[in-house]
């Protein structure tokens, strides 16, 4: 008697419980549909307003938001506004994705070999970890600000190097909790490298913690970003970042505070945007939540 055997059919990622799960997540949604929002004005607006960010039109100065042409009103120069928080959009967005990334990428890299290699090893690797945790990370970014030439490729590269801890921590104990598994002992009897176990057979199986961590260092590194560049630190004019934007409104809060409302409402809308990202995230990545 011949058996027959029937292969299921393989799960496309997008019918997978945890896609279900974050479905279910409206905040998620929510914040999904924002940034998309966000960064489809930020790459497309400034071609569509009739303003560039740099012409100035001093009879136009401080006009309020829907006057003319002005969509959302003018600065102390006359500068559309709207065009200008658009291009600053495309700045601090792209400081925050490029700093999540390498920071993600250094935090990764730091926390699987301590949480794999252990000993004397990991020991100071987390030693290290905890000595920059220890220091408050605002005054060393502050600090590395003022003594290097501030442009948006040293702001990522500042806001990264001191953004990498808590990465690390999450992924080590990660990986920690995996190195003993079944799956890692069976690759280490086939004789399979130990670069080939850290980042072929337990890194994939730790993703979940990363990507969590990865949507919240975006909006961290939002709002890192737009603190130095209001002290002075950051972005420095005539690019425009909403950080410098909200610098350049504060001497103006009574008589135009729609010049500091508008670049505030912008970071407040990204950054509670991508924390309801990574809320519905760690939801959907926690099999506990499973109600299938």
């Amino acid at each position: 008697m011949t058996a027959i055997v029937v292969h299921a059919a393989p799960t496309r990622w997008w019918h997978s419980r945890a896609v279900a799960r974050f479905m279910r997540h409206h905040l998620a949604l929510v914040g999904i549909a924002m940034i998309t929002l966000l960064v489809l004005a930020c790459a497309i607006g400034p071609y569509a307003l009739p303003y560039d960010t740099l012409q100035i039109d001093l009879r136009a100065r401080f006009a309020p938001p829907l006057s003319g042409h002005h969509y959302l009103g003018t600065d102390p120069l006359g500068r559309d506004l709207a065009a200008r928080l658009l291009m600053a959009g495309r700045v601090s967005l792209l400081v925050g994705f490029s700093a999540m990334l390498l920071s993600t990428l250094i935090g990764t890299l730091v926390g699987v070999t301590a949480g794999y290699r252990g000993g004397w090893v990991g020991a100071a690797l987390m030693r290290t970890v905890d000595g920059f945790l220890s220091y408050p990370s605002i005054f060393l970014v502050l600090a590395l600000a003022a003594l290097l030439r501030p442009s948006p490729a040293m702001i990522t590269v500042i806001i990264a190097v001191t953004s990498w801890m808590e990465t690390a921590r999450i992924v080590e104990a990660e990986v920690r909790s995996l190195r003993e598994r079944e799956f890692v002992q069976a690759a280490r009897m086939v004789g399979l490298s130990r670069q080939h176990i850290m980042f072929r057979e337990i890194l994939p199986n730790a993703m979940g913690p990363i990507i969590v961590a990865a949507s919240l260092a975006v909006a961290r590194a939002i709002l890192l970003e737009a603190y130095i560049s209001f002290l002075g630190y950051g972005i420095q004019p005539p690019l425009p970042s909403w950080g410098n934007m909200l610098n350049g409104a504060q001497q103006y809060l009574a008589s135009a505070p729609w010049l500091a409302i508008i670049p505030g409402a912008a970071i407040t809308i990204a950054v509670t945007s991508f924390n309801f990202i990574g809320d519905g995230l760690r939801d959907a990545l926690d099999v506990r939540n499973d109600h299938f």
